[in-house]
Parts: C-alpha cells; sequence; structure tokens
C-alpha cells in the first residue's frame, strides 16, 4: 500500500510539474523597458526590450536583472499555488492519503 502510495505522489508531482511548463509569469522593469516572460518551472521563455534603451548597455543589463529577479519571485508563487493544490488532492478524496492510511 506504501508503494502505491508513493507511485501516486510521484505521478502527481510529475504531472505538476508538465503542467507548470505551460504555464506562465511575466514580469517588467521601469514601465515595460524591459520584460521577462518564463514557465512556472522558473525556464526563461522571452525577453523583451525597448527600443528606447537598445543603446544603453548598462541600464539594459540592470532592468534584465531586475525582471528576471521579479519573473523568479511570481513563478515561485505560481508553483507552490500549484504544487499546493496537488498536495490537497492527494491529502482528500477516494484516493488520497486519508483514504489510503484508514484502510490500513
Amino acid at each position: 500500500m506504501l508503494d502505491q502510495l508513493m507511485a501516486q505522489v510521484n505521478e502527481q508531482k510529475e504531472a505538476g510539474r508538465k503542467k507548470l511548463d505551460t504555464m506562465f509569469v511575466s514580469e517588467q522593469a521601469e514601465n515595460g523597458l524591459v520584460k521577462v516572460t518564463m514557465t512556472g518551472n522558473k525556464k526563461v521563455t522571452n525577453i523583451e526590450i525597448s527600443p528606447t534603451i537598445a543603446d544603453d548597455k548598462e541600464t539594459i543589463e540592470d532592468l534584465v536583472i531586475v525582471a528576471v529577479n521579479k519573473a523568479i519571485i511570481a513563478a515561485e508563487k505560481l508553483h507552490e499555488q500549484e504544487m499546493g493544490n496537488i498536495a490537497n488532492g492527494l491529502m482528500g478524496g477516494s484516493t488520497g492519503i486519508s483514504n489510503l492510511l484508514g484502510k490500513m
């Protein structure tokens, strides 16, 4: 029964990871001069830089760092929320941990 429980936990975690690969967060720095998009698993998928700062290397570097860090925080919140949903699903229902432990 414990093997069944562990298999279910691993299945749900993997499903959560796959789902997070299809969920995106976007953040920006300095009113949109730099925008960063990443998946819920913190993979950067896009960086947009406004043409108005295209010749200012130092500003671009600084704003990319700010936007990436903001996007990481947003992705972590999304990740925590999704994993929390999975944990709640594992705890309840007819196939949840509570039900399996009740059968022991």
